[in-house]
């Protein structure tokens, strides 16, 4: 839930950035009865997939042109707190080898922080971005986005994703790796179909048994295909149909060169991407049976916006995944709920000391729920288990770095703490990631014995490298296993950089 210092208010403005492979995107929005309304947008043709090695590098320039956009972005949301602005990279910062060489400097030029989401939460945030622009009903869709780097697919009711799948195919990627050198022909283009073609084969036949009642496309390149096609096909009232793809594909291979590609309606900007393209979506025709498609005119940044309002009004779609989580792997709920209580009551007692926030406070408390889902795998090393669950499941809502730090809380709730599981996170996650863990710790280890029987009062005072926990002494007495677990515990601190005190005062 919400505070009172990140609950939306009316007229408060929010703005959603989309680092795509192709273009980055800004939107700003201002919170008018209960929904985000656009008032601003700010648009950078940056082609970061262009810069991409294939070793996971990205070209000086290609960076460079990256920080400039942002650069322009920043001076726009300069004003605006972190938690109402939300900057999503995609596919091309996924491709990086070393990300944070890019983050760091790209968060400075922005202003704000930057989250790297999986491809499966690309797909999400894109169905309810569309999901903006159209009109309201119950029946299923087929979306697809062509982007630069990557093409996501979606079948959705309502706000509700059925099926997501994210294929690394994009305009800009492959028209490198089918087209590299520039040449045209009609043997090229089918030879690279085959290939692409094949690609679907790991969902084509779940989608086209799951089935849908529309298919919608978004992102400037569907956009620009859109336009050719109202051009070429008189007949296609406003949609792209599978006559108009034809039709497109054979006036691009008149020219025999991506530099002599004449099409109406191609912006200039356009023309050294459109022949992939086109490609992946005359494949995605072919592959799932698509006779036309509806173009939408919102996209990924309006579902961020969506997503951001659903996060600050009590419908955060995180808390959701969380607890289908635990159904999945059959949680005890109830020994969850007590380790959340215990873990949150240290938290509101360490909150203002450790400078934590509200988004730190919920993390916590998903951490406590899900920190035994590595039962289902074996009790031995089961935090271990839990931990590989948290970072490789597909939960709906949490961006990388965010599952990442799930993942390191409860792969260090109990026994020797690995500190390369921290280290490996981003700064300012390991940062709280060390505040959080012995919370935790403490919450789980006080609930280890599964005990119904409700806990004495907890008192902590902490300090900058110190905790204090103070319990009752008649408990503790009565409790000389959890005695002994204490006294362990602050030794396995120790090396954390932590000095943990047990007292207690008699009843």
């Amino acid at each position: 839930m919400p505070d009172s210092t990140t609950a939306l208010k009316d007229d408060e403005l929010l703005a959603a950035v989309d680092l795509g492979s192709n273009s980055f995107h800004m939107v700003v929005a201002r919170y008018t009865l209960g929904e985000a309304r656009r008032i601003d947008k700010l648009r950078d043709m940056v082609r970061m997939a262009e810069g991409l090695d294939g070793r996971g590098g990205l070209r000086p320039d290609v960076m460079q042109r990256a920080l400039d956009a942002l650069s322009r972005f920043g001076q726009r949301v300069r004003d605006l707190p972190h938690h109402r602005v939300r900057a999503i990279a995609t596919n091309s910062v996924r491709s990086l080898r070393r990300p944070q060489a890019f983050l760091l400097p790209a968060e400075t030029a922005l202003g704000h922080p930057i989250e790297v989401v999986s491809g499966r939460e690309e797909a999400r945030l894109i169905y309810l971005g569309v999901l903006q622009g159209q009109p309201n009903g119950g029946h299923r869709r087929l979306v697809m986005d062509i982007g630069g780097g990557s093409t996501e697919f979606i079948i959705g009711e309502n706000l509700d994703t059925l099926e997501r799948e994210s294929l690394q195919m994009g305009c800009v990627g492959t028209t490198r790796r089918f087209f590299g050198n520039g040449r045209l022909s009609p043997k090229k283009w089918n030879d690279a179909l085959t290939e692409i073609s094949a690609e679907f084969q790991q969902f084509a036949t779940t989608y086209r048994h799951l089935g849908w009642n529309g298919a919608i496309g978004s992102s400037g390149t569907i956009k620009t295909i859109g336009k050719i096609a109202a051009r070429l096909d008189e007949e296609g009232q406003g949609l792209i149909t599978a006559r108009a793809v034809s039709m497109i594909r054979d006036r691009l291979l008149r020219a025999d060169h991506i530099d002599a590609i004449d099409l109406p309606a191609l912006p200039p900007e356009r023309r050294a991407v459109i022949a992939g393209g086109l490609l992946v979506l005359e494949a995605a025709f072919n592959e799932l049976g698509i006779e036309a498609m509806e173009i939408s005119k919102t996209a990924m940044r309006e579902g961020i916006l969506f997503d951001m309002v659903g996060r600050a009004t009590a419908h955060d779609p995180r808390e959701g995944s969380v607890n289908a989580m635990m159904r999945r792997y059959g949680v005890d709920e109830t020994q969850a709920v007590r380790v959340e209580a215990a873990a949150l009551t240290l938290f509101e007692q360490a909150a203002e000391p450790w400078d934590l926030d509200v988004e730190d406070r919920h993390m916590l408390a998903w951490a406590a729920r899900v920190h035994e889902v590595g039962l289902a795998i074996a009790h031995s090393q089961h935090h271990q288990h839990g931990a590989y669950l948290v970072q490789h499941s597909d939960i709906a809502g949490f961006t990388r770095n965010e599952q990442q730090l799930l993942a390191t809380l409860v792969r260090c709730q109990r026994r020797a703490i690995p500190m390369e599981s921290i280290r490996a996170l981003p700064e300012r996650q390991a940062m709280v990631a060390m505040k959080l863990i012995p919370l935790l710790r403490l919450a789980v280890l006080l609930h280890r014995s599964h005990d119904r029987a409700p806990l004495p009062a907890l008192g902590l005072e902490v300090g900058l490298h110190q905790a204090s926990l103070r319990l009752s002494s008649n408990w503790l007495d009565q409790h000389p296993l959890t005695r002994t677990d204490l006294e362990t515990e602050r030794e396995l601190l120790s090396p954390f950089g932590l000095k943990l005190h047990i007292g207690g005062n008699r009843a």
